[in-house]
């Protein structure tokens, strides 16, 4: 969707095709495979999604719906590997947290009222047509088994995510030997909904983060407010330490974390339905970017593009990136420069190229994982990243420079400027929590928590 609005102030007429019958309201289907686990619009991402969307009031639909405004430096608590995060005044790092189906639904919304010249249509694309040279439009798988249909284009953007088929659509055009990597770190994501407890309305989102320098595998749990008064909990383990399916081995994992505030708290609410397990999680990319020879008029971004492991909540914004991309070439040369398509795609990879980093050279550090081993430059990066972790729990200008990287609004080279360096040599300022930081309220509530059944 935010690819059509890239291209909808450049062209006449953009047609979204989708295998699955898109609802029309909030609801999960089948094509999001991450769609019942825990997601968050970064800060970046969502400032990104309202350049590509001007005038949609696209912040003041979400929060009308539903979703909700979280501040990373004030409203979130986080356990990492170094210890307890600080809570500040500042109100800063403003993350949309709620269901996929409700952010996907915000999005598409805003995108087609704004967006007159952009439509939906329900199909299945079989292959590209037209040469190694150019794109002229796509095969459509025929409806039933019958013959399939063709559908002319001036561009094709694909943004079918996880499940692209392009490789093997470019092969048949004579595109060959594109380069892949995948990085899989067997991460397991079990998540289930749950009523917030009375008395918590406002409990702020809550993390536990995976260590991936304790040289186990890596566990991790969170808890994120989302609409309707209700928390999405998500539970990690990588490779090794898989989080289970069973409703009170669920529970019994979250208690077992190396905090067990998010096991407490779901002990005391209300679970809204059964536990669901997906193990679609490893980091992909294609290099597209170096390919020998490139079609005009083709561009893949998201994660058509490079995929991410999904603990560290980048897809969303990162595909949004790529829709800029796309977006600031279309308006700049028009969308029949010659070569345009190859600097869009080269672009669109630059613009992954922090997020696919921080992915990979932290999954690399885990037991087990499966595509890469952690090389010299990946061990420095770690040994400097757990520094600045460790400052961040008592300093908020280390605390920032992580913020800013990790929720996609600066570039990774963010955190060797002056101030986050100082900070990584020194160590905090501040000592270490002995535990969370909590409100009077907040404690009291847990004090007084009880299993729910």
């Amino acid at each position: 969707m935010l690819a059509a609005a890239a291209l909808a102030p450049a062209v006449a007429e953009v047609v979204v095709l989708d295998h699955d019958e898109l609802p029309e309201a909030p609801e999960h289907r089948k094509g999001v495979p991450q769609s019942r686990h825990a997601h968050l619009l970064m800060p970046g991402g969502m400032a990104v999604m309202e350049e590509l969307l001007p005038g949609a009031d696209l912040r003041g639909r979400l929060v009308a719906a539903g979703v909700r405004e979280t501040a990373l430096s004030s409203d979130l608590l986080t356990l990492a590997p170094s210890g307890w995060f600080r809570r500040w005044r500042h109100r800063t790092f403003i993350t949309m947290t709620a269901s996929r189906p409700l952010l996907e639904w915000g999005v598409r919304r805003a995108v087609l009222e704004t967006n007159p010249n952009v439509t939906v249509r329900r199909a299945r694309v079989g292959g590209l047509r037209g040469s190694a040279r150019r794109v002229t439009g796509v095969r459509l798988a025929g409806a039933g088994g019958g013959p399939p249909e063709y559908l002319d284009a001036d561009w094709v953007v694909d943004a079918s995510g996880r499940g692209t088929r392009l490789l093997p659509w470019l092969d048949v055009l004579g595109v060959h030997g594109i380069r892949e990597r995948h990085v899989d770190s067997g991460l397991a994501n079990a998540s289930r909904v749950y009523r917030v407890p009375p008395g918590a309305p406002d409990w702020p989102m809550t993390l536990v983060q995976a260590d991936p320098w304790s040289g186990r595998p890596g566990r991790s749990g969170m808890i994120v407010p989302i609409e309707d008064g209700k928390w999405m909990v998500s539970l990690g383990g990588m490779r090794g330490s898989e989080p289970p399916k069973d409703p009170d081995a669920f529970v019994g994992y979250a208690l077992n974390l190396p905090s067990p505030l998010v096991g407490r708290l779901i002990e005391a609410a209300e679970p809204l339905g059964p536990v669901h397990v997906s193990r679609s999680t490893s980091n992909s990319r294609r290099y597209l970017e170096d390919a020998r020879l490139w079609p005009e008029r083709l561009v893949a971004i998201g994660d058509a593009a490079a995929t991410f492991n999904p603990i560290y909540g980048q897809g969303m914004s990162a595909a949004a990136l790529g829709a800029r991309v796309l977006a600031r070439a279309v308006r700049e040369h028009g969308v029949e420069a010659p070569g345009l398509a190859r600097r869009v795609q080269r672009s669109v990879a630059r613009a992954a190229r922090g997020a696919w980093t921080a992915a990979v050279s932290t999954d690399v550090l885990y037991p087990g994982v499966e595509g890469g081993r952690a090389t010299v430059g990946d061990r420095l990066a770690a040994a400097y990243s757990r520094r600045l972790n460790h400052a961040a729990t008592g300093s908020y200008a280390a605390a920032t420079a992580l913020w800013d990287v990790t929720t996609l609004r600066t570039a990774p080279a963010r955190l060797f400027r002056p101030d986050a360096l100082l900070h990584a040599l020194t160590g905090p300022p501040l000592p270490a929590l002995s535990g969370p930081p909590l409100t009077a309220a907040e404690r009291d509530f847990l004090s007084g928590l009880k299993p729910w059944a």
